[in-house]
C-alpha cells in the first residue's frame, strides 16, 4: 500500500554527540548527548525517525521500541510520524502485543495525538492486518475523518474473515462517501464477489476496472481471473486473461486454478504447459493445481512431471505442496509413492495424515489404514470429523462393529457424534455391520438432520430390502421440510427390487417422472438391473431402450444388466445391438462388459462371435477367462475350454471357484474323467480353494456320467456337506441310465424329504421305475403326485425371428400358426424317414 502522506514539523536545535552503532548490536543504541549549541534539533530527530524505520523494515520492532524510550527518556518530542513507522513494523511482524503498547502510548500522549487523522489511521491498519477485527472496526466506526488507506484496511480485514457481504457494503459506502478505490481495494472487493459466487456484482467491479485504468495492473486483473474462475465464468477469465499484456505468475495460477476448480482438467494442465514455454517459473501453488488437475484426470505421466518439477525448484514437501503430491498418487492408486512422499514430508497436519488414511482405505488396505490412525494419535494429534469418517468407513467396509463401535465412543467424548457429516459415518458403518436398528438409533438422536443423512438411512434400509421403512422415511423428511433429491428416490426403488416388489419399484419410477424428478444414471440402471435379475428380461430392454432416449448414457453396469437380459431371453438381436453401442462408445473393452458378451454369445448359440470378443481383449483378466471356459463348456468343446485354463495359468492369473465349477463341467460334459478328476485334486492342493457344493455336484456328474455310480456315491457320503436335491437328482437320473435300481430306491426317499413338492423330481423317479419295468412303483409315484397335486412341467422353448419372440409350450397349440409348423414338421420328419 502506498505510504501515507505526513510532513515531518520543525523542531528546536540540540547537538548529537555520540554515533549510532550497528543496527545488528545486541548493545542497546544511544544516539545523543544533547547539546543545543551545535545541532539542531530538527537534525537529530530526523536520525532517530530514519533508525526507527530502518529498524522497523528490518524487523527490529524492539530496538525501535527502546529507540522510542530512549527518546522519552531524554525529553525529545515524538512526532506521530515515529508513532505510525513502529506500528507500521508491526504490521509487517503481525505483532499485536507491541502494537497495543504504542497505542498505549498514543493515548497517554492526549488528544493531540490519538485524535491524529495519520495515527487514527494507522490503527486501524495495524488491527485490521494483525486480525483484531472488531478493535479495528470499533476505531474504524469513530474516525472523524476517513480516508482511502482506512476503507481499505476495514474492508481488507472483512474479506479475510469471511465478512464478505460487509466487505461488499464498505465498498459501496466507500464510493457514496467521495473516495475512488484503487487498486489494493478493488482486489478485495473481487475476492468478496468469488467467494459470495456474485458474478454480477464482480462485472460491476470489473466495469469500475476498466472505468479507471486499472485494467493494466497485474495485480487487478489476476483478481478478475481469480473472480469468474470462482463464479464458473471461465470464458470471462480466459478474455481477460488474454488480455494482459503482463503476465505474472499470480496471473498464470489464477487461471490455472480457476480450470482446475471447475472440472476443466485438460485445459488446466494446458496452460501450466503455456506457461513453462512462456518461460515463466512455476510457484508451489502451480505446481499444487497442476497435480490437481492430474489426479483428478487420472494422468499418471503429467502428475510424476509435476512432482518432478517440484523437485528440480527445490519446493520443499510442506502441508500444500506435499498434500497435493500425496493426493495425486493416492487418487491414481500408487499407494507406494504415496506413501514415500508422506515420509518425506517436513510439516504433517491433521488434513495431510487423512489424506494417506484415505488412501489406504480407497485401495482396500483397511489394517494399514488403522495403523496410521495409531501413529497419528501417537504425534499428539486429534482426530477430526474426517478422521473419524474414515474409521467409521473402515469399520463399515470390514464389517468390523468393534471398530465401529470405539470410532462411535470416540465422537461421544470429542462432541463430534452431533457433526451431521460423522453421523452419517455412524449409521452408515452400523447399516454395513448388519445392526439397522442402531442405525436408525443414531439417526434419530441426531439434531440437525441433512439431506446426507436422511438419504444415508434411506439407502441402508433399500439395502437390506425394508421397503416399508424405507417408503415411510422418505415420506417422513418431507413432513420435516426436506424435500427429497434424486438420490432419495434411487433408495426406495431399490427397496422395492431388493423386497422383489418390482410393480411398486416401477410405479414409483413413474410417479417421479410425473412429479418433475429426472431419473439420473443411477435409477436408470438400479430399475434396468432389478428387472433383469428377477427375471422380467422384456422390460428391462424397453427400459434400456427408454434409457438412452431420455439422454441419458448407460454406463457398464447397466449395459452389463441389459446383456444379462438379453442372454436369458437368447435375443441375439438386441444384444449385437448393445455391442455396436458399447464399441461406439469404448465401452467394448471393459472387462465386465467384455464377460457380459462373451456369455451373451455362448448362450445365443455363437461361439465364434464369443471367441472373437474374448481374442480382441487387450488385457484379459480372470472374469473373461471364466465366461470364455464356460461358453467353450456349454457347447461341449471341453477341449477348448481346458486350453483356456492352461493359458489362464501361464497368464499367472490365479483361478477362483467359479474356474473350476466352468472346467469340472466341461470335463463331465464330454467325460473327460481323469482330466476332472486331476483338476479337481489340484483345486485344493495347488490353488488351495475348498471345494463347494457346487464342485463336489459337478465330479458326482463327471462320475455318475461314466457309469461310475458307486464311486459317485460314495463321495456324496464323504464329502463335507448335507448333498442338495440337485446332486441326488442328477445321481438318480444317471442310475436309471444303467439300471441301478437299488440305488434309485435308496435316493428316492432322501431326495422327496428335500424337496416334497418338486414335480420333477417325481416324474425322474418314475422314469427310472419305468425303465426297470417295476409299473406298480410308476404308479404308486403318479398316485402320490396327484394326492399332492402336483403337475408335471411342460417344456418350453423360443425362438425370435425379427424383433419377435415365439414360445412354444409342450401340448400347447395357440400359437396363431401352429397348423403350418404341424405341416412342416410332418414333412420334414417323412424326409428324415425317407434318407434314413
Amino acid at each position: 500500500m502506498a505510504s501515507l502522506p505526513f510532513t515531518t514539523p520543525k523542531f528546536s536545535h540540540f547537538k548529537l554527540s555520540k554515533t549510532i552503532k550497528s543496527f545488528n548490536s545486541n548493545e542497546p543504541i544511544h544516539l545523543t548527548q544533547l547539546n543545543g549549541t551545535t545541532r539542531n534539533h530538527h537534525t537529530l530527530y530526523k536520525s532517530y525517525f530514519h533508525t526507527i524505520s530502518s529498524l522497523c523494515k528490518d524487523g527490529e520492532i524492539q530496538q525501535a521500541v527502546d529507540l522510542l524510550t530512549e527518546m522519552d527518556s531524554k525529553n525529545l518530542s515524538v512526532g506521530p510520524e515515529i508513532y505510525g513507522e513502529i506500528l507500521q513494523g508491526c504490521v509487517y511482524e503481525r505483532d499485536l502485543f507491541t502494537g497495543q503498547q504504542i497505542h498505549a502510548q498514543v493515548l497517554k500522549h492526549g488528544a493531540f495525538f490519538a485524535r491524529n487523522e495519520y495515527i487514527e489511521t494507522k490503527l486501524v491498519i495495524f488491527y485490521a492486518k494483525c486480525g483484531a477485527f472488531d478493535v479495528a472496526n470499533n476505531l474504524f466506526s469513530r474516525l472523524r475523518v476517513k480516508n482511502v488507506f482506512s476503507w481499505a484496511a476495514i474492508i481488507g480485514v472483512k474479506c479475510r474473515i469471511g465478512l464478505n457481504e460487509e466487505a461488499l457494503m464498505g465498498f459501496s459506502e466507500m464510493q457514496e462517501n467521495g473516495f475512488l478505490p484503487d487498486n489494493f481495494v478493488v482486489p478485495n472487493a473481487l475476492k468478496a464477489c468469488g467467494a459470495l459466487l456474485w458474478l454480477g456484482y464482480g462485472k460491476g467491479v470489473h466495469g469500475h476496472v476498466v472505468k479507471v485504468g486499472f485494467d493494466g495492473c497485474v495485480f487487478v486483473a489476476s483478481s478478475l481471473i481469480d473472480m469468474y474462475g470462482k463464479c464458473g465464468a471461465l470464458e470471462d477469465a480466459r478474455k481477460v486473461f488474454d488480455a494482459m499484456i503482463e503476465r505474472n505468475v499470480i496471473a498464470w495460477n489464477s487461471m490455472i486454478v480457476g480450470y482446475m476448480q471447475n472440472g476443466m482438467n485438460e485445459q488446466a494442465i494446458g496452460v501450466f504447459h503455456e506457461m513453462r514455454m512462456e518461460g515463466v517459473e512455476p510457484s508451489q501453488v502451480s505446481v499444487s493445481s497442476f497435480l490437481s488437475a492430474s489426479a483428478n484426470l487420472g494422468a499418471i505421466g503429467e502428475g510424476k512431471q509435476g512432482h518432478a518439477i517440484a523437485v528440480l525448484h527445490g519446493f520443499e514437501l510442506d502441508s500444500i505442496l506435499g498434500s497435493s503430491v500425496l493426493n495425486f498418487y493416492s487418487k491414481v492408486g500408487l499407494i507406494d509413492d504415496a506413501d514415500l512422499v508422506f515420509d518425506k514430508m517436513l510439516e504433517k497436519d491433521v488434513v495431510t495424515w487423512n489424506l494417506i488414511i484415505s488412501s489406504y482405505l480407497q485401495s482396500g488396505l483397511i489394517d494399514e489404514a488403522l495403523d496410521m490412525c495409531h501413529l497419528m494419535r501417537s504425534e499428539n494429534l486429534r482426530f477430526d470429523c474426517v478422521t473419524l469418517s474414515s474409521i467409521l468407513t473402515a469399520a463399515a467396509n470390514s464389517s468390523n462393529i468393534k471398530l465401529g463401535k470405539e470410532g462411535h465412543c470416540y465422537c461421544i467424548r470429542n462432541s463430534l457424534q452431533s457433526d451431521v457429516v460423522v453421523a452419517s459415518s455412524i449409521v452408515d458403518m452400523y447399516a454395513k455391520c448388519g445392526r439397522i436398528d442402531y442405525a436408525g438409533h443414531v439417526f434419530s438422536s441426531t439434531t440437525t438432520k441433512d439431506i446426507i443423512l436422511w438419504n444415508t438411512l434411506l439407502a441402508a434400509y433399500a439395502n437390506v430390502g425394508h421397503s416399508g421403512e424405507a417408503l415411510k422415511l422418505f415420506y417422513q423428511m418431507q413432513l420435516e421440510s426436506v424435500p427429497p433429491n434424486v438420490a432419495s428416490w434411487n433408495s426406495v426403488i431399490l427397496g422395492f427390487i431388493r423386497n422383489s416388489q418390482l410393480n411398486e419399484a416401477k410405479e414409483f419410477f413413474s410417479q417421479m417422472q410425473l412429479l418433475g424428478v429426472h431419473p439420473n444414471l443411477i435409477t436408470w440402471t438400479t430399475l434396468i438391473t432389478g428387472l433383469s435379475h428377477n427375471g422380467f428380461h422384456d422390460e428391462a430392454l424397453q427400459v434400456f431402450q427408454e434409457m438412452q432416449e431420455s439422454g441419458i448414457k448407460p454406463n457398464t453396469v447397466s449395459i452389463s444388466s441389459a446383456l444379462s437380459a438379453c442372454t436369458n431371453v437368447t435375443s441375439l438381436q438386441h444384444g449385437r445391438a448393445i455391442h455396436g453401442y458399447a464399441i461406439r462408445h469404448d465401452l467394448g473393452s471393459q472387462i465386465s462388459v467384455s464377460t457380459a458378451l462373451v456369455d451373451m454369445y455362448a448362450k445365443c448359440g455363437c461361439l465364434s462371435r464369443a471367441k472373437r470378443v474374448f481374442d480382441h481383449i487387450s488385457s484379459n483378466e480372470l472374469p473373461v477367462y471364466n465366461a470364455m471356459i464356460s461358453a467353450y463348456a456349454l457347447h461341449g468343446q471341453a477341449g477348448e475350454a481346458l486350453a483356456v485354463y492352461k493359458n489362464l495359468k501361464e497368464a499367472g492369473i490365479e483361478p477362483d471357484g467359479i474356474t473350476f465349477t466352468s472346467v469340472l463341467s466341461a470335463c463331465s460334459h464330454t467325460g473327460l474323467v481323469n482330466e476332472g478328476l486331476e483338476i479337481f485334486i489340484e483345486m485344493a492342493s495347488k490353488h488351495h480353494l475348498s471345494p463347494s457344493m457346487e464342485h463336489y455336484g459337478c465330479v458326482v456328474s463327471l462320475l455318475s456320467r461314466s457309469g461310475r455310480l458307486d464311486e459317485a456315491f460314495r463321495l456324496i457320503l464323504t464329502m463335507p456337506y448335507e448333498p442338495d436335491a440337485h446332486i441326488i437328482g442328477q445321481l438318480i437320473a444317471k442310475c436309471r441310465e444303467h439300471n441301478e435300481i437299488e440305488l434309485v430306491e435308496h435316493l428316492s426317499k432322501y431326495l422327496l424329504e428335500l424337496e416334497p413338492d418338486n414335480s420333477g423330481n417325481y416324474v425322474a423317479i418314475s422314469n427310472a421305475y419305468a425303465t426297470a419295468g417295476r409299473w406298480d412303483d410308476v404308479s404308486e409315484i403318479r398316485d402320490l403326485m396327484k394326492e399332492k397335486g402336483l403337475k408335471k412341467s411342460p417344456g418350453c422353448s423360443w425362438i425370435q425371428i425379427g424383433e419377435k419372440l415365439h414360445s412354444f409350450i409342450a401340448g400347447d397349440g395357440s400359437h396363431p400358426n401352429t397348423e403350418d409348423i404341424q405341416a412342416t414338421l410332418a414333412l420334414l420328419g417323412i424326409d428324415m424317414k425317407s434318407s434314413a
